[in-house]
């Protein structure tokens, strides 16, 4: 089968809207990660006592955790399943195109954990997206079904413990002996390839929090892309997004809520830490984070098509034009930021300053991809990664 690069039809800026706000929420809380590791973060974030930064934390909690990776979840599925559209279209589609375009995916993961930062998502979105493409010609209902059912099942916890049981795999064993003043130093004053082995055993130990937290949350969002896409919505945005205006508002009362009780209320009460009801708690507040995550996407449709606002959204479309370098890039300018290799800030920044930090580089990164694509096609990691995909060297230069 001869696959040549699907011709690029009138972008929808809506969408690259999303994904310019997407970026922005991953780096607002990645920066707090890149700052201090899980590891020692509890204990680093209890001498931040200020009210700026006691906002900062509560804005951070409110309105950023969890809420953004479901975004660009969504997006990548929906992005998938409208590549898969233009190359049904054209009689060429087929799973050796996708299985090679999240092969080279999965390989610019490890390449970007290796050299820059352990918190990367690409493995998983390479993995569970070529999962997705096997759904590509399944009915609507199997995939609205298998969205829910990844998004409330309530028990990876289990499920994911009994297979790394059965494999013997102990991810708690490769930071062990780790303090948060061992990783501190090797961070700050550690050689580069200190750095890169702590990036290695870091993200072995997360592997449960990926594959047992964020994965159900990713595949579930990849599917609703799926069906969104497969249906066409992204043709009738803007009817879309006034059908569903009632639910959504609905949505959000519900899970904003809940969120307040979570965070401000239910911890004063002792069935909070009982083994049982917590794990039913945290599960909500998930679903709810998800939720509002939706919810956000649904406001800035409803701003753009029916508001002067456009204008003052607009700008984050060049970011998600290049979506892939720029999520890359907060890794470097992390690197840069915190490591032995440039400033060596490592465990300095407060939360508002974390937040200030992130908001700044984004506004970066707005204007650098204006310029970029003024005269290029694509951002440099897009067309490397589509170069590779169609095996051939494309044009960037406009």
């Amino acid at each position: 089968m001869n696959e040549q690069p699907t011709l690029v039809k009138k972008r929808i800026e809506l969408l690259d809207v999303y994904r310019g706000f997407a970026i922005l929420g991953i780096f607002v809380v990645n920066i707090v990660i890149m700052n201090s590791t899980f590891l020692n973060q509890d204990e680093f974030a209890l001498q931040w006592t200020s009210s700026i930064d006691q906002i900062s934390s509560k804005i951070l909690q409110l309105f950023f955790y969890t809420k953004f990776f479901p975004i660009f979840s969504l997006l990548f599925g929906l992005g998938i399943s409208m590549q898969a559209l233009r190359l049904l279209e054209k009689g060429t589609l087929s799973f050796s195109f996708f299985a090679r375009r999240m092969t080279i995916l999965f390989l610019i993961g490890v390449l970007h954990i290796l050299l820059l930062w352990s918190g990367d998502v690409l493995n998983l979105y390479a993995i569970l997206g070529l999962l997705t493409t096997l759904m590509i010609k399944k009915s609507n209902k199997t995939i609205l079904f298998l969205a829910a059912f990844f998004l409330f099942f309530p028990f990876y916890d289990l499920v994911l413990g009994y297979l790394m049981e059965l494999l013997r795999f102990k991810p708690e064993i490769y930071l062990d002996g780790y303090t948060g003043e061992t990783v501190n130093h090797i961070i700050k004053s550690g050689t580069y390839l200190e750095g890169l082995k702590l990036r290695c055993l870091e993200y072995l130990t997360n592997i449960p929090m990926l594959f047992g937290f964020l994965a159900p949350i990713a595949i579930s969002m990849f599917l609703l892309g799926l069906y969104l896409g497969k249906n066409k919505i992204y043709d009738t945005l803007d009817a879309f997004i006034l059908k569903i205006k009632k639910p959504m508002l609905i949505v959000a009362l519900v899970t904003n809520l809940y969120r307040i009780v979570f965070l401000f209320v239910l911890p004063d009460f002792e069935i909070y830490s009982t083994e049982i009801f917590r794990p039913i708690f945290i599960k909500l507040m998930v679903l709810s984070d998800t939720m509002m995550g939706l919810f956000y996407l649904w406001v800035i449709g409803w701003f753009w098509y029916n508001t002067k606002l456009k204008n003052v959204l607009s700008p984050l479309k060049y970011v998600g034009r290049m979506a892939l370098t720029n999520y890359i890039m907060h890794s470097f300018i992390g690197l840069i930021l915190f490591s032995s290799v440039g400033f060596k800030l490592y465990e300095t920044f407060s939360p508002s300053g974390a937040l200030l930090t992130a908001v700044l580089v984004f506004v970066g990164q707005i204007m650098i991809s204006k310029i970029w694509l003024k005269k290029f096609r694509y951002g440099p990691l897009e067309w490397i990664w589509r170069c590779l995909t169609y095996k051939e060297l494309l044009p960037i230069r406009k």
